[in-house]
């Protein structure tokens, strides 16, 4: 991390959207508003634990997500989803510091119920004058993308597809031949690169996407120069789609810009939030599940020979080698150079491992892990050294996922990509999904994952 080593670190990626600002701070401060409401509507005063429950819940749900531009089916099916993820937290909470008597339960009931409702609705609507005010003429800027290559291409379809963007496609400039460039771009051609800036002043352009390769490095900067001059405002679009890009961003190194192409996403205040959530949930669910885990170490000792916790050598944050705990399902316990996965009828497999590994009961001991500070409630499924070192020859940005903490299930588990992964191709689709998360992480979706992963427990049957 460059604050670890003196640098000063500064963020030049765009401005935050108006709407996106509108909407981390919608959701929490709606969620508090309707719990004042529904107290206020039972004539309940607002006490000191009230305040509390409030700045907890604010806490929480900060900042909230743009939800302005989903389907109204996705914005409400999410909606819920995080609702349901945060109640849980909250009961648990209230559950073991013994707080939930502190509170009206028509209260609590009618703001469970009010909560997601009144977000819907607060998006839905968000969403329909928003689309209203986009489409007006006078609120949509003109845009020309320079390159009609694949990656022109691109471009133009983001415009369409990112309704926030306002923004009024009117087509493309290139050198080269019909039968150079993309087939989409051929009638939407504008002119030659020379005709870039007469037909920004003459349309009132205000905005120029250059998609050139480095290659025309010559031709952009006499672009660049020649379109400075107009008032338009230009941006350039690199060709790294063939790059497996981690929280991607431009910082500054005393001075020197610096692109950021793969980098942990739990970085200053991420990381903190991250092992604080982890800490409070690990504890809370250790306290709850302690009788669970003396019963299930027992049944291990009295129906099989060995030990009751399986201990193996996997590869943590930044490949580092840390011990991970299992109860032992097996009546080997496999940690060499070769390890054999688990396959389906394995014989290696106790009733009660069995049992254990469908349910996912068997890594309940990595919330040991998890307070130790070596593993993370959510992230990538930790894999056995012996399989990292045979993974990573074969799978394209493999090693990725180990830029954070592993966790005891993760978004690959949640899709389906559990159990055995008998194929090259079932790894690597649990490797995109594990990268995917990388990318998209917050602590709502950390929290989505662990609803989702509850309801696994139960109704999933691919784990064996």
């Amino acid at each position: 991390m460059f604050e670890d080593r003196g640098y000063k670190r500064t963020f030049f990626s765009a401005p935050q959207s108006v709407t996106s600002l509108i909407a981390a701070f919608l959701e929490p401060s709606l969620t508090v508003f309707v719990f004042l409401v529904v107290s206020a509507a039972f004539d309940e005063p607002i006490g000191r634990s009230d305040l509390t429950l409030c700045l907890l819940i604010f806490a929480l749900t900060f900042p909230g997500r743009n939800r302005f531009w989903d389907r109204t089916l996705n914005t409400a099916v999410e909606v819920f989803t995080s609702w349901m993820s945060l109640l849980a937290i909250l009961a648990l909470c209230g559950y073991a510091t013994r707080s939930l008597q502190l509170f009206n339960p028509q209260v609590l009931v009618w703001w469970a119920v009010a909560t997601p409702l009144g977000q819907w609705l607060a998006f839905f609507s968000g969403r329909t004058v928003l689309r209203r005010l986009s489409s007006l003429p006078e609120n949509r800027r003109k845009a020309v993308v320079v390159g009609a290559g694949a990656l022109g291409v691109k471009v133009s379809r983001a415009f369409q597809a990112r309704g926030d963007a306002g923004l009024l496609f009117l087509g493309y400039f290139d050198d080269r031949a019909d039968d150079r460039v993309d087939s989409e771009a051929t009638l939407s051609r504008l002119g030659n690169l020379k005709q870039v800036a007469p037909y920004v002043r003459e349309q009132g352009v205000q905005e120029v996407y250059i998609t050139l390769p480095l290659g025309s490095q010559p031709r952009i900067v006499e672009l660049l120069e020649q379109v400075q001059g107009t008032t338009a405002s230009v941006f350039f679009v690199p060709d790294v789609f063939g790059i497996s890009i981690i929280q991607g961003r431009l910082q500054d190194m005393n001075g020197v810009p610096v692109v950021g192409l793969c980098e942990t996403p739990f970085t200053g205040t991420n990381r903190l939030v991250k092992r604080i959530s982890d800490l409070v949930l690990a504890v809370l669910i250790v306290m709850l599940i302690s009788p669970l885990l003396i019963i299930i170490a027992l049944g291990v000792r009295m129906t099989s020979p060995g030990p009751a916790i399986f201990r193996q050598r996997r590869n943590g944050l930044d490949g580092e080698e840390i011990i991970v705990y299992k109860f032992r399902s097996m009546r080997t316990q496999d940690d060499g150079a070769v390890v054999q996965q688990a396959t389906k009828d394995d014989p290696r497999i106790t009733p009660l491992g069995a049992f254990l590994r469908r349910t996912s009961l068997d890594e309940l001991p990595q919330f040991i892990n998890v307070l130790q500070g070596r593993m993370s409630i959510v992230g990538p499924r930790p894999h056995a050294v012996a399989h990292n070192e045979m993974y990573r020859q074969l799978i394209k940005a493999y090693m990725v996922r180990h830029k954070v903490k592993p966790g005891i299930t993760g978004w690959a588990q949640i899709h389906g990509h559990r159990g055995e992964t008998d194929t090259i191709e079932k790894m690597q689709a649990r490797v995109e999904y594990d990268l995917e998360y990388l990318r998209n992480w917050s602590l709502g979706l950390d929290l989505q994952i662990i609803a989702r992963t509850i309801k696994l427990v139960f109704f999933d049957r691919n784990a064996y």
